[in-house]
């Protein structure tokens, strides 16, 4: 049992590792990999490129959105709101396709080893949605514990984005 969980943990920290290391080589100026293979790139599916707007757009309106995260046992509690009602509205659009994306399992971001490990565990995340007023509250979860690990890891990178903007 502890040589399990310690190996989990240790996978963990190599994913997480291996994302910040993507993540910091990844700037505003550069596509990066994974681009120029046509529509999406492998694998990527419908929508590859409004994904990739609406990614960018609120990263260049980083500083308008309000995100709050709540780690439970099993995944986390999200809420990203903006006075803003553009800001608002695309984060609504931002998670609804998103959540698509994971029910469908249509990867995006596969260049990064935190998403592709996610996408590889898709099919043991749960998404709830719920809009509010000023945006969106998300609850993600999983029975698996190596996929709520990996849950909370995303959330803590997109918390990330949303404090620094590009640069993370």
């Amino acid at each position: 049992m502890k040589t399990t969980l310690l190996r989990t943990g240790m996978l963990i920290l190599l994913v997480c590792l291996a994302a910040g290391s993507v993540l910091a080589q990844h700037g505003p100026a550069g596509r990066g990999h994974g681009h120029g293979r046509g529509k999406g790139g492998a694998g990527q599916g419908q929508g590859h490129d409004r994904d990739h707007m609406d990614f960018r757009y609120l990263l260049e309106n980083h500083q308008k959105i309000k995100r709050e995260v709540r780690v439970l046992p099993n995944g986390v509690q999200t809420l990203a709101e903006s006075d803003d009602p553009q800001v608002a509205a695309k984060i609504r659009e931002h998670v609804y396709w998103m959540k698509e994306r994971i029910e469908k399992r249509q990867p995006i971001r596969m260049r990064d080893p935190l998403f592709a490990e996610l996408f590889k565990h898709a099919g043991q995340i749960k998404m709830v949605t719920e809009d509010t007023p000023k945006g969106v509250r998300v609850l993600e979860t999983s029975e698996n514990p190596y996929v709520a690990k990996l849950i909370q890891e995303h959330a803590k990178t997109v918390s990330e984005f949303v404090k620094r903007g590009f640069p993370e």
